[in-house]
C-alpha cells in the first residue's frame, strides 16, 4: 500500500520523501483545484518528476480544477508538457481533460479526483469506461463502502486518510462561487463553511405581547475537524486500498514531515508492534500543529466529533486572545498572553470575531518588558509586530493561533536537479511538441472570430398602451424547462405551461406515476426523470429497480445527477440530459457528452456570460447536435452534505457574519444549504438565446412552490409587474 504525501513547494517535497513518504502530489500550473499563494513552476516539477524517476518513487498531478473554455489553450499546451515528463498520473476532475487526455495524450495515466465524488460501485464501473486507472474516493465513504467498492472493481482505489474535511462533498459545493465568484472547484474557495452562522431571531406571542429571542448567539455550524485514520490503516490495508492520501498541498513543511512520518510507523507495524506505533504515531500528529481531529466517516456515516460548533476550528496551537493594538516607535504592536511557546521566524494566523476574517503573518520582532526577544514561553506576556489589519481597530475578539514553527534551512535541496538544467530540458521538450500543440490547439481550441462572439441581446420591447398587459402565454425566447421536487405540484394548476417537466426519482413521486401519464397524455414524453447527484452504495439496488420501473411504465427520458450514471441504463434505448452537477465548463466536455450519446446538457451553473459564450460558438463552428441549457432560476444546493449533525435547525434561516442569509434543509441522504433568495437569470433570456442556448431551467427544488409563489415566478417569467431584483450568480461577473 502507497503512502501519498502532499507537496506544495520543493521543500515541502524533500521533506515527504526524507519522512517516507512513498509518492506525492503536487499541483500542475494553473490547473489544480487548490488557490495556492504561488504555483510551482514547470522547472520545479521537472526536478521532483526527475528525483522521483532516480529514486523509486512516484509523482502524480493534481490538474484537477474545472477549466473554463479561455483557459483550454494552455491547458493543452500544459498536458503536452506533462505527457513528455512522463509522471506517474494526472488527478483530474474536469471531463474536458478527460476527452483531451484520451485522444491525444493517452500516455498520461488518469485519475479520477474527488471531486469527483465516487460513491459506490457503479461510478467506477463507469470511471472505467472513461479510461481511469485510479478513483480517489470521496471523503463521505465508511469503511465498510470502501470494502464493497473495493472488492467490486479492478480500478486502483485511493483514500484520503488525514487532513482537512469539506463539509459539502467536495464536487458539489458551489457557496464561495454563489458568494463572489470565487469557484472551489477551482481552487478558489473562500471557506465560507468555516464561518460563523447565527439562527434569525424569532417571534413569540402577538401584539403587546411579542418577544423576540435566538436560539443561539451564533455557531461554527459547518467548521469541519480535520480527518485523522491513524487508526484504521490496517483496516484499509486488509480492505486492499492502493493508496492513502494525506491532504495539505497548503500546509507547512513541520505538518508534512510529522504527519508523514507518523503514517509511515503505523503502515510498517506488525499487528504486533500496532498499538505502540499507535501511540507514537499520535504524538507525532500532535506536533503537525493541525486542528482537532476524528475519525471522519470511516466508522460511521454520522460522526458526531466532525464537527465542534462552539470552536473555529482554526488550524494551528492555540496562543491567546490578542489585546488592543498600539502604535509604538512607529510601528503597531499588540501584547498577547501566551498558552503556549512562541519564537521569532514563527507563522501566526490572526481570526477576528464576528466576521470569521483571518490573517496570516510571521513573527518578524517579538518583544518582552519592551525588549527584543527570540522566543517566549508559556505564560509569559508578550508584544508582538503586527501588521495593519482592518479588524486589530474594529473587532474586540482576536485569537492568535501558531500554524508554523521557523524552519532551518534544507540540507537536501542539492539533491534536486538544477533549475537551470531544467529549463534547457524544457525549451527542448516544447520545440519538440510545438508542431503537435498547434495541431491539437488548431483542431479543440481554435481562435473565434470577432463575429462569433455575439453582443448582449436586449428583450424587445412592447408596444401599446403603457407597455400592454403581459399574458402568461407569451412566447419565451428558449425552450422552458421546469423543475419541481414533487409530483403533485405538476398535477396542480400552473399558472404557465412548461416545454419540459422535470421530476426527481422519489418514492411518493413514483406512487403518482398513473396520475402523471393520465394528467399529461401525449405529453408524457415531456416528462424527465431525474437522477440524484449523490447516490450511496446501498440506494444502487433500488434505484435501478426504480428505473426500470419507469421504463416499463413508458418513460423514457433521464436526467443524470453524475457523469458516470449512464452505467444505470445499459442498453436501454432511453433519451439522456444532464444536470448542472455534471460540471460542464467548456467545449472538450460537451464533446465527451456528445460522443457519448448525450442529446440535451445542462452548462456548469456557475458560469458566467464570457464563459458560455466561447463554449457554444466553438460548439456550433462544428456543428454540434447537443441542445445546451441552463439554469436559470433557482436556489440551488450551496453545499451538499451527507453530515446530519444535532446542532442542525433545519428549515430555520441561518445568517452569515455578511448578513447573507440561508437554509438548512433535510432531504433523502443529503443535507442541502441553499440561499433564502434564489437567483435569477430571467431577465436575460433573450441575450442567453442570443448567445446560442437551447433551453432554460426554472428550479424549484429547494422552494417553496405554493399558489403564491408560482403567480409570482410567472409574472417574472413573462416581464410583467415590479418585483425586487435578484442575484444573477456569476452571468454578470467574472468566474475565478
Amino acid at each position: 500500500m502507497e503512502l501519498l504525501a502532499p507537496a506544495g513547494n520543493t521543500v515541502n517535497f524533500l521533506a515527504a520523501m526524507e519522512a517516507g513518504a512513498d509518492a506525492v502530489y503536487v499541483g500542475a500550473p494553473a490547473m489544480n483545484a487548490r488557490n495556492l499563494a504561488r504555483d510551482l513552476s514547470m522547472e520545479e516539477i521537472f526536478a521532483m518528476v526527475d528525483y522521483c524517476h532516480k529514486n523509486d518513487k512516484k509523482i502524480y498531478l493534481a490538474a484537477n480544477s474545472l477549466i473554463r473554455e479561455q483557459d483550454l489553450s494552455q491547458a493543452i499546451k500544459t498536458l503536452a508538457t506533462l505527457e513528455a515528463l512522463q509522471t506517474d498520473g494526472l488527478i483530474v476532475q474536469d471531463l474536458g481533460l478527460v476527452r483531451l487526455i484520451r485522444k491525444y495524450f493517452p500516455e498520461i495515466p488518469l485519475h479520477a479526483s474527488t471531486l469527483l465524488s465516487a460513491n459506490n460501485s457503479l461510478s467506477m464501473r463507469g470511471f472505467a469506461d472513461l479510461g481511469f486507472e485510479r478513483v480517489v474516493l470521496a471523503r463521505e465513504l465508511t469503511l465498510k463502502e470502501i470494502e464493497i467498492i473495493s472488492s467490486k472493481t479492478d480500478l486502483e482505489i485511493e483514500v484520503f486518510v488525514h487532513g482537512a474535511m469539506c463539509f459539502s462533498y467536495s464536487g458539489l459545493c458551489l457557496f464561495s462561487s454563489f458568494l463572489g465568484g470565487k469557484s472551489g472547484l477551482r481552487g478558489k474557495c473562500v471557506q465560507p463553511c468555516r464561518r460563523h452562522y447565527s439562527y434569525n431571531e424569532q417571534t413569540k406571542g402577538k401584539g403587546k405581547n411579542k418577544q423576540s429571542s435566538k436560539s443561539s448567539k451564533g455557531k461554527y455550524l459547518f467548521s469541519m475537524n480535520d480527518l485523522s485514520g491513524l487508526e484504521v490503516v490496517p483496516d484499509l490495508q486488509k480492505i486492499g486500498v492502493a493508496s492513502l492520501k494525506i491532504e495539505g498541498r497548503l500546509r507547512s513543511v513541520n505538518y508534512v514531515s510529522h504527519i508523514v512520518q507518523a503514517y509511515r510507523l503505523v503502515m510498517d507495524a506488525t499487528p504486533a508492534q500496532f498499538p505502540h506505533a499507535l501511540a507514537e504515531a499520535e504524538k507525532l500528529k500532535d506536533f503537525a500543529m493541525g486542528r482537532s481531529t476524528s475519525s471522519g466517516y470511516f466508522l460511521t456515516p454520522q460522526p458526531a466529533d466532525a464537527i465542534t460548533p462552539h470552536h473555529s476550528g482554526n488550524m494551528g496551537d492555540f496562543l491567546g486572545r490578542l489585546g488592543a493594538a498600539k502604535p509604538f516607535e512607529d510601528k503597531l504592536y499588540a501584547k498577547l498572553s501566551l498558552k503556549t511557546v512562541l519564537a521569532k521566524g514563527d507563522r501566526v494566523r490572526l481570526h477576528a470575531e464576528p466576521s470569521g476574517d483571518r490573517f496570516a503573518f510571521t513573527v518578524k520582532e517579538l518583544r518582552m518588558e519592551n525588549k527584543a526577544v527570540a522566543l517566549a514561553t508559556a505564560g509569559s506576556k508578550v508584544q508582538i509586530l503586527v501588521p495593519d489589519w482592518e479588524h486589530l481597530l474594529n473587532s474586540k475578539h482576536i485569537d492568535v493561533y501558531r500554524v508554523d514553527v521557523k524552519q532551518a534551512g534544507s540540507k537536501s535541496k542539492d539533491k534536486l536537479l538544477s533549475f537551470e538544467s531544467c529549463r534547457e530540458a524544457l525549451q527542448g521538450i516544447s520545440q519538440k511538441n510545438s508542431t503537435l500543440v498547434s495541431e491539437i490547439l488548431e483542431e479543440a481550441a481554435p481562435d473565434l472570430e470577432d463575429d462569433e462572439i455575439p453582443g448582449i441581446t436586449r428583450k424587445p420591447r412592447r408596444t401599446g398602451k403603457k407597455g400592454g398587459k403581459s399574458s402568461k402565454k407569451e412566447k419565451l425566447p428558449l425552450e422552458f424547462w421546469l423543475r419541481m421536487e414533487q409530483a403533485k405540484t405538476l398535477l396542480g394548476k400552473l399558472p404557465f405551461v412548461p416545454d419540459r417537466f422535470l421530476l426527481p426519482i422519489t418514492k411518493e413521486n413514483l406512487a403518482l406515476t398513473g396520475q402523471l401519464k393520465g394528467y399529461l397524455g401525449r405529453r408524457m414524453r415531456d416528462l424527465t426523470w431525474c437522477l440524484p447527484a449523490i447516490v450511496f452504495e446501498s440506494e444502487q439496488s433500488r434505484l435501478q429497480k426504480q428505473i426500470q420501473q419507469l421504463i416499463r411504465s413508458g418513460f423514457r427520458s433521464f436526467q443524470i445527477g453524475h457523469i458516470t450514471q449512464f452505467t444505470y441504463f445499459g442498453k436501454e434505448r432511453v433519451y439522456l440530459s444532464s444536470d448542472f452537477t455534471v460540471n460542464l465548463m467548456n467545449s472538450q466536455a460537451l464533446r465527451l457528452m456528445e460522443e457519448g450519446g448525450m442529446e440535451y446538457a445542462q452548462l456548469s451553473i456557475e458560469s458566467d456570460r464570457k464563459i458560455i459564450t466561447e463554449l457554444i460558438a466553438r460548439m456550433r463552428r462544428r456543428h454540434s447536435n447537443v441542445k445546451f441549457g441552463m439554469t436559470v432560476y433557482g436556489a440551488p444546493a450551496l453545499f451538499t452534505a451527507r453530515l446530519a449533525p444535532e446542532h442542525f435547525n433545519y428549515n430555520k434561516t441561518i445568517t452569515s457574519p455578511k448578513q447573507e442569509q440561508f437554509s438548512l434543509i433535510k432531504k433523502d441522504n443529503v443535507t442541502a444549504t441553499v440561499p433564502v433568495r434564489p437567483f435569477s437569470l430571467l431577465p436575460y433570456l433573450y441575450d442567453l438565446k442570443g448567445v446560442g442556448l437551447d433551453y432554460a431551467v426554472i428550479d424549484l427544488s429547494n422552494m417553496s412552490a405554493g399558489r403564491k409563489q408560482l403567480e409570482e415566478l410567472a409574472g417574472r417569467i413573462s416581464g410583467g409587474g415590479k418585483f425586487s431584483k435578484l442575484p444573477t450568480f456569476n452571468y454578470l461577473g467574472t468566474l475565478e
